[in-house]
């Protein structure tokens, strides 16, 4: 079969097309830096060298902190930069200043991560909260009925996880401050430190009063306008975009006010205190 002559014009544009490619890669290898064996040789070998060093010194490092004495369950060089992190955030905290909020129709609903502490289902309608002084004493015990009467807020929020994900959410419920306005006159003031734990006391936390008493501290019990679900925390949990998940804890069977820093679950297993975002 004859080539028709629109085939040969296609064979001469592929050709074109081939032979202005190949002359602009021509081009472009003749502006190239170009580096000459012996040249490619030394810095090679510097950088393999280099990256030795660098190796070496990681190793050297590593087993270093290794041998260090433990600070809190950690090497003690590890504890002190969590003790810097929370200096360092504490003196750029601006008082009054709120955390980013986002329109309702932007959050959904967040995944369940972690549920220590939640080991089992509880009876919701028979659930109370205790709240006790510094020395441990009984201040005062609740059920749902008196958290939902004091003023209801809601706000549409970024939560974050140490694990690196986000996720905005919309939580509503009691300002804590508003809760802790109760006890503030029996207490002659609020102490510096507030401790809270699961009703098993499986999973525990210990906050700053001023983190506490911050307008988006919440005593959460509504989750996207609906009640929370056991694993997430009911009947009532914190909520809040100024503390990572860790701090928020779920499931609130104890509250305690305190004098003394209060230990706290992730803190015993090396990580940082203070938890600000």
């Amino acid at each position: 079969m004859s080539e028709t002559s629109n085939d040969k014009r296609k064979k001469t544009d592929a050709s074109n097309t081939d032979a202005e490619r190949a002359a602009r890669y021509a081009a472009l290898e003749a502006e190239s830096p170009r580096i000459s064996p012996s040249d490619y040789t030394t810095k090679s070998r510097r950088s393999f060298l280099t990256g030795g060093a660098a190796m070496a010194a990681g190793a050297f490092g590593f087993r270093w902190i290794q041998t260090r004495p433990e600070s809190d369950r950690i090497p003690d060089v590890l504890r002190r930069g969590h003790e810097v992190n929370e200096s360092v955030w504490r003196a750029l905290k601006r008082d009054g200043v709120n955390a980013p909020t986002f329109p309702r129709s932007a959050s959904s609903m967040v995944r369940v991560n972690g549920r220590r502490g939640l080991g089992e289902e509880i009876d919701l309608a028979a659930w109370e909260m205790r709240v006790e002084g510094p020395d441990g004493t009984l201040l005062g015990t609740h059920v749902m009925d008196e958290i939902r009467a004091l003023p209801f807020h809601e706000m549409t929020i970024e939560h974050k996880c140490v694990e690196g994900w986000s996720h905005i959410v919309t939580w509503g419920g009691a300002r804590f401050s508003d809760f802790a306005a109760l006890y503030a006159d029996e207490l002659g003031g609020l102490p510096p430190y507030v401790s809270l734990n699961t009703p098993d006391e499986e999973y525990y936390v210990g906050v700053d009063i001023e983190s506490m008493m911050h307008e988006q501290m919440y005593l959460a019990y509504e989750l996207q306008g609906e009640p929370l679900t056991q694993d997430h925390g009911a009947p009532l949990r914190l909520a809040s975009p100024n503390k990572y998940g860790i701090k928020l804890l779920k499931r609130i069977g104890t509250i305690r006010f305190t004098d003394e820093r209060p230990t706290d679950f992730w803190f015993e297993r090396g990580y940082d205190w203070y938890a600000e975002l």
